[in-house]
């Protein structure tokens, strides 16, 4: 494994749409494993193949404990909407509101090369919306309003406040808490 470097706004390849997986090769599972890697070291949620330079439908997402490695991945069902608040690894320094659906199937092939499903909701379809638009070339500033400046120790409370929503999800989820309205 090995750390990948993030491209940043301006980098061409950003823009570009990415390339459907024909095959499942030692190179993809080896672009999976440096993806994972690279996202651990950000600390982010998710992380799409062209972020680091590589043109190919491939989305990592850590979600509450869960790995979700996502080839060719497809909405094939959205439901709601939200307003969610987003940032990119790619968009350093800022973040901005977008509109997105708030339930959504999404269907995708898994390192094995079997086709799988996900059902996602709230922030877990936020993470898997924003890391699909980056495989079509589009970066979540050109959907964003209220666009905000960012610095470092406000970054760090994102998180924060990210990790402590998760923990509380995964309460939810588990019957422990029950969820605010």
């Amino acid at each position: 494994m090995a750390l990948r470097q993030i491209r940043r706004e301006g980098d061409d390849i950003l823009k570009k749409k990415c390339k459907v997986v024909k095959e499942i090769t030692p190179a993809i599972i080896e672009l999976l494993d440096d993806m994972k890697q690279t996202l651990h070291d950000v600390d982010g949620v998710g992380i799409a193949a062209s972020q680091i330079g590589q043109l190919k439908r491939i989305v990592v997402i850590e979600f509450e404990d869960e790995l979700y490695e996502l080839i060719n991945p497809e909405i094939i069902e959205s439901e709601g909407t939200q307003k969610c608040n987003e940032a990119c690894l790619s968009v350093p320094g800022r973040c901005g509101d977008v509109e997105r659906p708030f339930n959504i199937k999404v269907k995708a092939i898994n390192r094995e090369g079997e086709e799988y499903e996900v059902d996602a909701d709230d922030f877990l379809t936020s993470i898997m919306c924003h890391e699909i638009d980056h495989l079509d070339g589009v970066l979540f500033i050109e959907k964003a309003t209220n666009i905000q400046m960012i610095n470092e120790e406000q970054l760090r409370a994102r998180k924060r406040a990210r990790k402590k929503r998760m923990q509380e999800r995964k309460l939810q989820r588990q019957g422990v808490i029950r969820r605010r309205r």
